[in-house]
């Protein structure tokens, strides 16, 4: 009998319109996977094969609106999940309401009134009904929570411990989808269990040591993220939205091209990347996709239509390294009317000195046009992107100052030091590419104005092992729209002492004084953008909370945190920031 081996996870959910979803499942062997609902609603796709293992990415159809859907997984006709043993509340999937004609309202609208064709008399003027909400729970880096009866050196996961705060009450007002702004598993920095799982297949005192070599042991670093119990259910249940960071392949993935070269040269460096590229697909990126888009997929097409898929994939893969442009890992998601663009700030840069950009000009353009389109059917513009585009002043000057040293403005012997210190000390935000920092800021302008700019431009990052938030004034006109960067990590990682105090020191009067400094020495303009602090900086395994209705917004920042002498278990989510930033 054909068992899960992981998931499901729930993916994407569209309710307004045409009542669909996505959920993913790895399988121990060839089967139809399906998915049945309450209300009756369900799918059904024929797993696919992947270097010896069975995924499917179930398409669900003929959702209701407005619902939540209890839903069970069968394989082969026989149920797995959820467990026969499970304790946990029911896996369900949530759609937002959508038009109604009895109110003549509709969310897409935002509660304005529409013509009603319910009564031809002539009633009473209605008021608009109340917008329907949206929260939307990000965070980035997350090592797996430790296992069961150890001690976690790195204190509590926050989505741990989400997932057990909702599991303990299912009427707890639950995210509407979750951002996972990369660094969703470690390739680099294996845990005591995976490094003895590698020590039984190779030689760990051959390169790459106890880093992840290959496709197999890609899928041992998601069975350890995903298969913890509480975690399982809590993806299951809430839809997600991912995108990766250099952690999923290695630490400082595409920092510079002399980098890349040089990775090049190691003989398992192929390998690498290549399976990188192929677990991302297969794991994270398919199911960002709606399932329009999956159907239009020449690759997942492919794929799906051979009886092995492995060396189609193997191929893209390849070609996606040799030429990042080849391939768009960026994608848009509407939510009513908030539109999220998750931006690919990591395999999609232009590396040659003289020409970096973090964005090359497809993927730019693409960017652009989806920021700026339909700017009369949205309330909010998330951009969501691994790599914070606001700094503290002090990194910012200095990955400036770097790059302007690497590409020679102070001479061959300043650029060989430049190079060096950017790889040392990971100076390859998007301050690190002067031109896209530019770029970003003018696009967030444009966005933030005119008679239909949004109330809200939300940049969503993470990456830098703190929260803060901050925001920019453009020294020419201001934005219309209020205009936030807000910093989300780790949700479950290290916070080396070094990391507090250097973040600390770089939002600081004198960290900027120095900052300017630096940046004078390399010839380095001012940006176009000053910006500040406005909460924070927060340190701490943490999720932060957009929490959106009509063109209101706010914003939560909560901790897991245990109490003196608590255990683990006793780990509860702290809310230690809460503001209003857009009042509708």
């Amino acid at each position: 009998m054909t068992g899960l081996r992981l998931g499901p996870l729930l993916r994407y959910v569209d309710g307004e319109s045409a009542g669909t979803a996505t959920i993913w499942v790895e399988t121990d062997g060839p089967c139809t996977a399906e998915v049945r609902c309450e209300g009756g609603a369900s799918g059904a796709s024929r797993t696919f094969l992947i270097a010896g293992h069975h995924y499917a990415l179930i398409p669900v159809t003929g959702l209701a609106p407005g619902t939540a859907a209890a839903y069970e997984v069968l394989l082969d006709e026989r149920r797995v999940w959820p467990p026969e043993d499970s304790t946990f509340p029911p896996s369900v999937i949530r759609t937002p309401a959508a038009f109604s004609p009895e109110t003549g309202t509709d969310p897409a609208e935002n509660g304005r009134r529409t013509t009603s064709t319910a009564s031809t008399a002539s009633p009473e003027p209605a008021g608009p009904a109340p917008a329907p909400e949206l929260r939307v729970s990000f965070g980035s880096c997350r090592w797996a929570s430790a296992p069961v009866g150890e001690p976690d050196p790195v204190g509590p996961d926050a989505l741990h411990t989400l997932a057990a705060t909702l599991a303990a009450d299912p009427g707890a007002v639950r995210p509407d989808v979750l951002l996972l702004l990369g660094d969703q598993v470690y390739a680099d920095e294996t845990s005591k269990a995976t490094r003895r799982w590698l020590a039984d297949r190779r030689d760990l005192s051959e390169p790459p040591g106890a880093e992840v070599a290959d496709y197999e042991e890609y899928t041992r670093l998601y069975d350890e993220s995903w298969s913890d119990p509480k975690v399982r259910w809590l993806l299951s249940t809430v839809p997600s939205c991912m995108i990766f960071d250099d952690h999923d392949v290695i630490d400082d993935w595409n920092t510079s091209a002399s980098w890349v070269a040089e990775m090049r040269t190691k003989p398992w460096w192929r390998e690498r990347i290549l399976s990188g590229l192929m677990s991302y697909w297969v794991y994270q990126h398919l199911g960002n996709l709606s399932p329009a888009e999956l159907a239009t997929d020449k690759l997942y097409a492919a794929v799906r239509g051979e009886a092995d898929g492995t060396d189609r994939l193997r191929e893209f893969a390849a070609e996606a390294d040799a030429d990042p442009a080849c391939v768009r890992w960026s994608y848009r998601r509407d939510f009513g009317r908030t539109r999220l663009l998750m931006v690919d700030s990591r395999a999609a840069r232009v590396l040659e000195e003289g020409q970096r950009e973090m964005l090359d000009a497809e993927e730019a353009g693409w960017v652009r046009d989806q920021a700026l389109t339909d700017p009369a059917d949205r309330d909010h513009l998330l951009i969501g992107t691994s790599l914070p585009w606001l700094l503290p002043p002090l990194v910012h000057d200095a990955e400036s100052w770097n790059a302007a040293l690497a590409r020679g403005e102070r001479g061959r012997r300043w650029a060989r030091f430049g190079e060096a210190l950017r790889r040392a000390a990971d100076l390859e935000h998007w301050a690190a590419f002067p031109t896209s920092f530019e770029k970003l800021a003018g696009l967030i302008a444009e966005a933030g104005e005119g008679p239909h700019a949004p109330a809200t431009v939300c940049v969503l990052s993470g990456d830098v092992h703190h929260a803060y938030v901050a925001e920019p004034a453009w020294r020419t006109k201001q934005p219309r729209s209020r205009v936030v960067q807000l910093t989300c990590s780790p949700v479950h990682n290290s916070i080396p002492l070094s990391i507090r105090l250097g973040f600390r020191f770089g939002w600081s009067r004198v960290g900027r004084r120095l900052g300017r400094a630096f940046a004078r020495h390399g010839r380095v303009d001012a940006p176009s953008v000053t910006w500040g602090k406005t909460g924070g900086p927060w340190f701490g395994n943490q999720l932060m909370t957009l929490t959106l209705r009509g063109r209101a917004a706010r914003l939560s920042l909560v901790q897991a945190q245990t109490g003196d002498g608590e255990p683990e278990a006793g780990a509860r989510l702290v809310t230690v920031d809460e503001r209003e930033l857009a009042s509708g």
